[in-house]
């Protein structure tokens, strides 16, 4: 099912640094979840008196991040670098959803849209029609439209959001559907290619999530949706193209910024944020808001939403004066320097037998639940 965004509060203004412009839009998306650290415990405190020493109106919280989107499943921008290095449709489904194979869709699959206030049902391929156009930019290299349109297949068979009602929205909230004036000629021609093909996991269909860039890694799920119990498919994979393609963002807020856009977690007067835990990718999973009086546990999801971020893959650090040091992060994580490339796509092993069965259980900001990045 989809997993719709958590509204950020009043976002900061960003500095993007883009490595290679795409004409693509990105976007925001809520991730996962809790837990406490314990080990590390004297440096931090450490940190906070040095926060102490000095007036926090003088103090600045600056920001290093990577990616855009929730980070599960496949990364759109590292499906077009994979693609244009060769990589094949399935050698790009198989690495972004580990242990897969393919299959075909149910014969005479519908797919039940929730179009405004009324359901609309539509054969599956004209349905991934108007979303693959929607969800990815038509002039991307073919097997990345061809991924697009196998995952958005097996994305719409997997998903029930309106239950019995419908299965899926035609906004943000699943995938974006656009209908037939969204159809392009390139982005037609990777689902004629790939027509009835979807992503199996042990023979059943596996539900597909996707986003816009990893920033150089995938995460698992359990690290990324709320709640989610681990799948087998959905582990976090190196994405070295995304991280060559992908915009590096920083950004920087005055304590008082920052405490506004933390206002009702902040205990006394904001001193700074602390990373607890974070995923392999590696995401925040964990974190505190570290206050005079206090600490305050968040979420990475969480924290990512109130400041306005477009990934949970951030990294903290405050400047006073002209000193700047790490905030404390128990993660023991650090910033990777790089991720090595492939030096060549794997060779896909050829799709299943047909299966069938009832599926398992720009411009203006365009936001997917699925995080995809959508065409303008």
């Amino acid at each position: 099912m989809g997993h719709p965004e958590l509204d950020p509060r009043s976002a900061p203004v960003f500095m993007w640094t883009p490595v290679l412009t795409m004409g693509s839009t990105y976007h925001r998306h809520a991730v996962r979840i809790a837990g406490r650290r314990l080990a590390g415990l004297a440096a931090a405190a450490l940190t906070l008196l040095a926060l102490c020493a000095g007036p926090a109106a003088a103090s600045t919280l600056l920001v290093e991040g990577a990616g855009d989107g929730h980070g599960v499943g496949m990364s759109q921008t590292g499906a077009y670098g994979f693609a244009r290095h060769g990589w094949s449709y399935q050698a790009i489904l198989a690495h972004y959803y580990t242990g897969t194979t393919l299959g075909t869709a149910p014969a005479k699959a519908v797919i039940r849209v929730l179009v405004g206030s009324k359901v609309v049902k539509l054969p599956l391929e004209r349905y991934v029609r108007g979303v693959v156009a929607a969800e990815m930019p038509s002039s991307w290299s073919l097997p990345a439209l061809e991924a697009q349109a196998i995952a958005s297949r097996t994305y719409a068979l997997t998903s029930h959001a309106g239950a019995a009602r419908f299965d899926v929205y035609s906004d943000t909230r699943s995938q974006v559907y656009l209908g037939v004036a969204a159809e392009t000629a390139q982005t037609n021609a990777a689902v004629a290619a790939t027509a009835g093909q979807i992503v199996l996991f042990a023979g059943r269909p596996a539900p597909t999530y996707f986003f816009a860039s990893s920033g150089g890694m995938t995460e698992s799920i359990q690290n990324s949706f709320l709640g989610s119990t681990p799948d087998p498919w959905l582990i976090g994979v190196a994405d070295p193209y995304d991280r060559a393609l992908a915009p590096v963002w920083k950004t920087s807020f005055s304590f008082a910024s920052a405490a506004a856009h933390l206002r009702g977690f902040v205990k006394g007067t904001f001193r700074g944020i602390e990373v607890l835990k974070r995923g392999v990718s590696p995401r925040i999973v964990a974190a505190e808001v570290l206050g005079s009086r206090g600490a305050t546990p968040l979420s990475g999801p969480e924290l990512a939403a109130l400041l306005g971020f477009n990934s949970t893959w951030a990294y903290f650090s405050v400047r006073n004066g002209t000193v700047v040091h790490r905030e404390p992060d128990l993660s023991r994580h650090h910033p990777p320097v790089s991720l090595p490339a492939p030096t060549s796509p794997p060779v896909a092993a050829p799709p299943t037998a047909p299966q069938g069965g009832a599926p398992a259980p720009g411009p203006a900001v365009k936001t997917s639940a699925t995080g995809g990045v959508l065409a303008g």
